[in-house]
């Protein structure tokens, strides 16, 4: 059976060839320290392990990322082990074949005991000193104290890193399967640098075991050449120290290999990058630096009695790479002016050759906000701006408040404002402005605060409320006198957040609405079939859910939604009507909104003569907009203002309750004039609620 064939039926029958490696290298050190070896066989081991030992420095060199080699302790605890065992057989053969000569432990120690050191057993034992010192006291010290080092702080880092991953999630920056991907990563981080920590010491441990073995060598080599084979006490120091020696030095160069490779991979920063173009690029590409080290190298090979070859050399060395690195910085700047150059001019180009089309058009924003060019920062991630993610977690907000997504915010720079102004829009409409400082902070007086910080007056553009522009360093005493202190995106973001607020019906349309049932008819197909258009006008449904939204009653409850349409749109056209059908079956939803949990809830009567009065002007008016008498109106409006008042001091809601056919009138009525007052009629208040009558509106 040939080779090809073996090799397909062992991959039949399961056999992993490729999983082999590491069992049999393991299984094969031990064999090493149980059973005699030929010098031959030792010679290839040898060899081997001073290759392994170059493949593993290399690797480490060349790798991107330390975690792309997270193999690496299981490799340096095998290898370290296969060194011991080549120590051990060594040791063996040295001992009991030495008195023969200097090749009888094979030809690769003789080489490094004959050819490397020259020869003299004390050069070598200097030399195998030296690099064991190195080995020990440098690389080994170092490479531990940085893998304990790093093993804590990332350990450390774990929860923070865990909680920022959460944090995007939540966010929308980030996807579930990039989450899972980075938590996978900071586990791997974990366990490398933990590993890398402990690892660390199998290094030192093997430093160590070199010089014992190295003394524990001589000394038995001495007893057995003079005692055993009757060597004389100088053959015996030659022969034995000599062999000793090479093996140690077999030993301690891969050692020292090994070392290296592991204070490269603790010393690397957890990126991906070439570690030689980072190195060369982080040195070299000052040329500051390297003029004024030419300048030193000059004046100190220009100094009489030094070796001027060697230092003038290297100045003009250093003097040629700082001038060839200006000559490439400005070669750079020029291409990259050049480019712009080109860019521009082939953008005015396209510009001059392209038709007039309907994208030339411009269509207004639904939702659009200008700002002057010193906030042009806030809004710029690459310069730390954290406006965006700001208004995308308003936007979240208020989508999940209210039921449907809230369109996204065009956000561009306007010339015309003021440095620090900036503009809310809805449909082309500026609906705010206002200034911020992006390098100071507003602390906002919330009513009560106990004394006065150093600032800019002025007033919060979201609440009207009393505030100052104070310096950040003072944060934590306008705070301790009862200031609410926020940054300026905080500023902005919380303006933007109360215009959509008060705006809500304007941003819902026909589109939006549409996505709506199709979100529903997902999950309810039999509720959205045959509603809209058998039913109901697509315009219908949206002109209900914006009365709805017009008085802060959220859209998130679709289904009860849909299912009181389905029942009166049969009997009824009206806008006005169904809205009034679908307030009833939301009507533990609205008081929820207004009042919480609380079973009592405190409402604002009308007199029976003032409410018959009111029936009466409607049904002879049939306006509802001119319903009211002027008069009238006046008194009620300063009535109710006054109670809404009373209320607001008592920590309670202003609610205004009235029959139904009212409540749509008094609504709209009460809507500019007192904002903070809601309109509910009988039908609205849930069976489980206690009405309370803190005031009624007469005549």
């Amino acid at each position: 059976m040939n080779l090809a064939a073996t090799f397909t039926s062992f991959k039949s029958k399961g056999i992993r060839l490729n999983g082999l490696g590491v069992p049999i290298m393991v299984l094969a050190s031990l064999a090493m320290v149980t059973l005699p070896m030929p010098p031959l066989l030792l010679d290839i081991l040898f060899a081997f392990n001073i290759s392994l030992s170059m493949v593993v420095l290399l690797v480490s060199v060349y790798t991107r990322r330390p975690m792309e080699f997270s193999a690496f302790p299981t490799v340096l605890l095998i290898a370290t082990l296969l060194r011991l065992a080549l120590n051990v057989a060594s040791t063996r053969v040295v001992l009991l074949e030495g008195h023969m000569g200097g090749d009888a432990a094979g030809q690769v120690i003789e080489a490094f005991g004959s050819v490397v050191i020259g020869g003299n057993y004390a050069v070598g034992l200097v030399v195998f000193l030296i690099l064991v010192i190195i080995n020990f006291v440098v690389v080994t010290k170092g490479a531990g104290r940085i893998s304990e080092v790093s093993a804590r702080f990332t350990l450390d880092a774990m929860p923070g890193k865990q909680m920022a991953i959460d944090a995007d999630l939540n966010a929308g920056l980030i996807s579930q399967e990039q989450a899972k991907a980075r938590r996978e990563d900071i586990a791997q981080e974990a366990d490398f640098y933990g590993s890398m920590d402990g690892a660390s010491k199998f290094v030192k441990g093997d430093a160590i075991a070199g010089i014992l073995i190295l003394f524990i060598n001589i000394i038995g080599g001495f007893v057995i050449g003079m005692v055993q084979h009757n060597l004389l006490f100088g053959e015996a120091v030659e022969i034995y120290t000599l062999l000793t020696i090479g093996d140690g030095l077999v030993a301690q160069i891969p050692s020292l290999l090994l070392s290296i490779a592991a204070a490269i991979m603790v010393t690397r920063q957890n990126k991906d990058g070439d570690m030689g173009e980072q190195m060369v690029f982080q040195m070299f590409d000052s040329p500051k630096a390297l003029t004024i080290s030419a300048g030193i190298l000059f004046v100190m090979g220009v100094v009489p009695g030094m070796p001027h070859f060697a230092f003038l050399s290297l100045a003009l060395l250093c003097g040629g790479a700082a001038a060839w690195t200006i000559r490439k910085q400005k070669q750079q700047a020029v291409q990259e002016e050049v480019q712009q150059v080109e860019e521009k001019q082939t953008q005015v180009q396209e510009q001059q050759q392209k038709d007039l089309s309907w994208d030339d058009v411009q269509h207004v924003d639904v939702i659009g906000l200008e700002v002057g060019y010193r906030l042009i920062p806030m809004v710029d991630k690459a310069q730390g701006g954290e406006l965006l993610n700001r208004i995308k977690g308003v936007r979240k907000k208020l989508s999940q408040e209210f039921g449907f997504l809230v369109p996204a915010v065009h956000i561009r720079d306007n010339l015309d404002l003021p440095p620090n102004s900036y503009r809310i829009s809805l449909m082309g409409v500026s609906v705010g402005e206002a200034e911020v400082t992006p390098s100071q902070e507003l602390a906002i007086n919330p009513g009560q605060v106990f004394g006065e910080v150093n600032g800019v007056k002025t007033t919060d553009p979201a609440f009207g409320l009393d505030a100052v522009w104070i310096d950040p360093n003072t944060r934590e005493q306008a705070q301790a006198l009862g200031y609410t202190v926020v940054d300026a995106s905080t500023v902005v973001a919380t303006h933007l957040s109360q215009l959509l607020t008060n705006q809500t019906a304007s941003l819902l349309g026909h589109e939006e609405v549409q996505n709506l049932l199709d979100m529903v008819e997902r999950k309810y197909p039999k509720l959205v079939d045959g509603l809209v258009p058998d039913l109901l006008q697509l315009s219908v449904v949206t002109r209900i859910l914006q009365n709805l939204l017009n008085e802060g009653v959220p859209i998130r409850d679709m289904r009860s939604i849909l299912q009181t349409l389905r029942e009166y749109a049969p009997k009824s056209q009206d806008t006005d009507v169904l809205t009034a059908a679908v307030r009833i079956s939301l009507k533990k939803l609205i008081v929820q909104e207004i009042n919480g949990l609380e079973s009592e809830m405190p409402v604002v009567a009308l007199s029976p003569e003032l409410e018959q009065m009111l029936h009466q002007s409607l049904q002879a008016t049939g306006n509802e907009g001119a319903a009211i008498e002027p008069g009238l109106a006046e008194r009620m409006q300063r009535s109710l203002h006054d109670v809404a008042q009373q209320q607001e001091l008592a920590g309670q809601p202003a609610i205004l309750l009235t029959s139904g056919a009212l409540r749509t009138t008094l609504s709209r009525f009460v809507k500019n004039t007192i904002p903070g007052m809601r309109v509910l009629a009988y039908q609205e208040i849930p069976d489980d609620k206690q009405i309370k009558i803190v005031s009624s509106i007469g005549q």
